[in-house]
């Protein structure tokens, strides 16, 4: 079976240790590894993933074109990667740096509402959004938090009103710890979800719920690495119960709808 992991974390080695750690300490949870690429790549072989999503977050403007070019670096290096670039609202130069992310080769943009302190739906971001959408470039967000409200699902459908094109990837089952607020949303064709993060903590029947309000093609497979082991997030998937066609779809076929195959 064909596994893509639509939701990890790399940093460069030297701030790897310390960047994990940080990361754990928002969440109050141990990390499974730092999330250094090489880490990463010895998780994913004992699943036999043969792609995956990497990403980082700019918590400051000026992060911003750094990560990139660290991301864009590390995924030549290793073809089975498919980076995201990081964004900020407050980074001056929007269309240009997505431009020069497009010509890197970074496939989309990820955004932590909590980390960088901004509500998804600010109307200051509107024209980020704008020039994101104009680009046809996916958004993974970090939706849900229960401390906190930037991140809020419900906010990811007021942006959606506004920038009504722009193709969302609500991570976390779309909402970490408010899938209620999830399960209360209207399903739009260009909204897609991931799992990381989430089946640990959501019963089977909520899981299936939402998945099945949504659709199995809406979905992908996530382990939010460094957060978790992908092996024991696979796992945690596959106890679903789901039909093996619709195991595919997440483990894959939605993946590669959006990204391509492989």
């Amino acid at each position: 079976m064909k596994i893509a992991d639509a939701h990890t974390h790399i940093f460069p080695d030297k701030i790897a240790e310390k960047a994990s750690e940080a990361i754990g300490k928002f969440y109050d949870i141990p990390m499974y590894r730092p999330a250094q690429t090489a880490r990463l790549l010895e998780a994913e072989a004992e699943i036999g993933a043969g792609r995956c999503l990497v990403c980082s977050s700019a918590t400051i403007p000026e992060q911003v074109e750094s990560i990139n070019t660290f991301i864009s670096a590390t995924c030549q290096k290793h073809p089975e990667l498919l980076g995201l670039a990081a964004m900020h609202p407050d980074y001056q130069n929007v269309g240009e740096e997505l431009d020069r992310a497009i010509e890197l080769g970074l496939r989309g943009v990820k955004f932590h509402p909590d980390f960088q302190k901004f509500n998804i739906d600010d109307p200051r971001a509107i024209p980020m959004y704008r020039a994101i959408a104009d680009r046809g470039l996916p958004v993974l967000f970090h939706t849900g938090d229960d401390r906190y409200d930037y991140s809020s699902p419900l906010r990811v459908d007021a942006l959606l009103r506004q920038v009504p094109d722009l193709i969302v990837i609500g991570a976390h089952f779309g909402g970490y710890r408010r899938w209620e607020d999830v399960a209360d949303l209207p399903r739009r064709e260009n909204v897609y979800f991931d799992t990381s993060s989430s089946l640990m903590f959501l019963s089977r029947d909520k899981a299936l719920r939402l998945i099945d309000k949504f659709g199995v093609d809406r979905f992908m497979f996530g382990s939010d690495f460094p957060m978790w082991r992908p092996k024991e997030e696979l796992a945690r998937f596959l106890a679903l119960g789901l039909s093996d066609a619709e195991n595919e779809q997440i483990l894959h076929g939605t993946f590669e709808s959006l990204f391509g195959t492989f």
